[in-house]
């Protein structure tokens, strides 16, 4: 979406706006003291979304830690210029401020995670991965998936959880 974005695509625009902003407002709310300075920053990074998708590297990051780090470095400028206590905090307030970014160690845990999982997905069988994606990934209930195959709803859940105790099997390896 940001290639288009970059082109100037107003539809891909409000698009991407619909995907990430509430994402990229909780990184604002988590910085600053007030809702409506969260608000304002957010506005603030879209410009800079609309602006500067063009320099967008998917190479480097993903959109979303892209635009993760221009929500998150907007807000700290916007948290410098506020008057009060914050403005001369001591510099151990910083340490107090979470990240809400996943630390490089947290990133290739979950990416060694999700090969894991991928993998002991790939030895199910077609029927009993296609049930798992769809339940657990998609949100199906059991009654949907049995609906949509035209399988008893006990035999549903008994492949989803055979399927599951295999998946354990293969995790705790």
């Amino acid at each position: 979406m940001l290639a288009a974005v970059a082109s100037g695509s107003r539809d891909d625009f409000e698009a991407l706006y619909r995907a990430t902003s509430a994402k990229l407002f909780g990184i604002c709310l988590g910085l600053l003291p007030d809702r409506a300075e969260a608000e304002d920053v957010l506005q603030e990074v879209y410009a800079s979304v609309w602006h500067k998708a063009a320099q967008f590297d998917a190479a480097r990051a993903s959109a979303i830690t892209w635009m993760g780090t221009i929500a998150r470095h907007k807000a700290i400028d916007r948290l410098r210029t506020l008057p009060g206590p914050y403005k001369n905090a001591p510099i151990e307030f910083a340490e107090s401020i979470a990240d809400p970014l996943p630390s490089p160690l947290q990133h290739a845990e979950a990416t060694t995670q999700r090969a894991r999982l991928d993998g002991c997905m790939e030895q199910l069988d077609d029927r009993r991965r296609a049930l798992i994606r769809t339940a657990f990934f998609d949100g199906a209930t059991y009654e949907e998936l049995a609906a949509r195959s035209g399988s008893p709803l006990g035999s549903i859940k008994s492949w989803i959880r055979r399927g599951l105790m295999q998946l354990r099997v293969c995790l705790e390896q």
